[in-house]
């Protein structure tokens, strides 16, 4: 049996994986969502952990023979290495309280150099710049750092270190390429980037492979055997191996993920190339476009304004409610990721008429899901050699048959949606199961294909929907 960790913005799950590839146990705890201010999202450490450990006990870990653990991508812990307690709250990857860092380093000229080495876009989303906020605005970061006892990472390397007792400082290089200190093409932190924000090379984790026996849970003496930030575990876990195959992700983001094998594609200023996977010292890579916002939305509307109380409440409104008189919805609660990249960016609603209701806004949001979908797959197309056909999708939001077959007719493609939805742990459980030598394999026939019916009526929503970007584009300033 293998056990896969999903560490998640929500919460944590653990899955215990049989032979055959069947999901034989889960168990799963939220952890508390920390606002401090507008547009600041936090995490504590210290409860995610616990969470794991206890997710990780229910779904039967003493029977595993690894574990696997794929987590939110770009949140930074940093914290005591004498005694692996967090010197504050995780800064999350949605957070945007190092816009003005992001601002200045474009002032300065740094986007060439960080777009060329790191394959990235200067965002307050990946992990430089918070560590650079916490360097400037928490009183005992540098002092730690200078003595030698700061240590800094994401999600897995914070767990990895617990769970190793202190002995393994590490991350893997899937999770290193999303921090914007990480050159993609030389594999390794790039010095340059990090003189320029003063940080340390010491307190960032050494760098592994993303299958292979890397380090061990001491507490019940099990490997650790494959690490993997979501998006690139679910990419793993949807088979998409060669150049060319893509997934889309219906997360708290919207994820999508193009394989284009082992070489370096930087071929535009809008989409992330990224490390897909380092397996026996061969480098994946794969072009990412990255949407901060999709089944944060559904919960935006289920706890703050209450306009359903579940998600089959969602599909029973949308399936009869057959427009949505007009109303176009932007999630842009944490700017605009891909293909816009607007951090002053708001979330806005527009069209709105007296005869609109609420069963229309609740179909506008569930909408602009797919819309943002299609504006990253139109322009990925655009820059790369071969068409999104079919678009395999996986997460939350793809359960749901309104959005996906919306989906399919807005791209004019056919969308596969697999048997196990939960590609992001299969993708841990494949590398991990991968990483000890274990023969395992996963039926991913897809449980469904929608196949698209096109009009010019929805192509000519999509040009309403380019129109309300704009007016949610630069809300607010500097």
């Amino acid at each position: 049996m293998i056990l896969a960790i999903d560490q998640g913005t929500t919460s944590t799950r653990a899955v215990a994986f049989d032979k055959q590839g069947k999901a034989i146990n889960t168990a799963q705890k939220p952890h508390k969502q920390i606002f401090p201010q507008a547009g600041w999202v936090s995490h504590n450490a210290e409860e995610i952990y616990a969470n794991v450990l206890e997710v990780a006990k229910d779904a039967g870990v003493k029977d595993a023979a690894a574990i696997g653990i794929t987590n939110q991508r770009e949140t930074l812990v940093l914290w005591d290495s004498r005694t692996g307690e967090p010197i504050c709250d995780a800064i999350v990857w949605q957070c945007r309280r190092s816009a003005d860092i992001c601002a200045r380093m474009k002032a300065d000229g740094m986007s060439g150099v960080v777009h060329q080495r790191t394959g990235l876009l200067i965002d307050p989303y990946f992990t430089a710049t918070k560590i650079k906020w916490a360097i400037d605005n928490i009183s005992q970061v540098k002092p730690l750092m200078e003595q030698g006892y700061l240590r800094a990472g994401t999600i897995d390397s914070y767990l990895i270190f617990r769970l190793s007792k202190g002995k393994s400082h590490i991350t893997d290089y899937t999770n290193a390429s999303r921090t914007m200190l990480f050159d993609i093409v030389k594999g390794c932190w790039d010095d340059d980037i990090l003189k320029y924000f003063g940080i340390d090379k010491s307190i960032l984790p050494r760098v592994v492979p993303s299958s292979g026996v890397v380090a061990t849970a001491e507490d019940f003496g099990i490997p650790i055997a494959g690490i993997a930030g979501d998006q690139h575990a679910a990419l793993f876990g949807q088979d998409c191996l060669k150049p060319g195959d893509v997934k889309n992700t219906y997360g708290t983001g919207c994820f999508l993920l193009k394989n284009i094998g082992n070489k370096v594609i930087v071929k535009s200023n809008q989409l992330l190339t990224t490390i897909a996977w380092h397996i026996n010292g061969e480098t994946t890579y794969a072009l990412e476009g990255s949407v901060f916002n999709a089944g944060s939305a559904i919960e935006w509307m289920i706890r703050e304004m209450k306009l359903v109380s579940n998600v089959q409440e969602i599909n029973e409104i949308c399936n009869n409610t057959p427009d949505t008189d007009g109303a176009y919805f932007v999630p842009a609660f944490s700017g605009l990721g891909a293909p816009h990249w607007d951090m002053y960016a708001k979330g806005t609603l527009c069209g709105l008429s007296l005869s609109t209701n609420k069963n229309h806004i609740v179909r506008a949001v569930m909408e602009s899901i797919a819309f943002q979908s299609k504006d990253l797959i139109d322009h990925m197309d655009e820059v790369s050699d071969l068409p999104v056909s079919p678009l395999k999708v996986d997460g939350g939001v793809s359960k749901s048959d309104f959005a996906m077959q919306f989906q399919a007719d807005l791209l004019g493609v056919p969308v596969q949606r697999p048997n196990y939805t939960e590609t992001t742990v299969l993708g841990a459980c494949k590398l991990a199961a991968l990483g000890i030598g274990f023969d395992f394999d996963k039926d991913m026939a897809a449980g469904r294909v929608f196949e698209p019916s096109v009009g010019s009526k929805i192509q000519e929503r999509y040009l309403y929907w380019k129109k309300a970007v704009e007016r949610a584009g630069g809300w607010i300033s500097n």
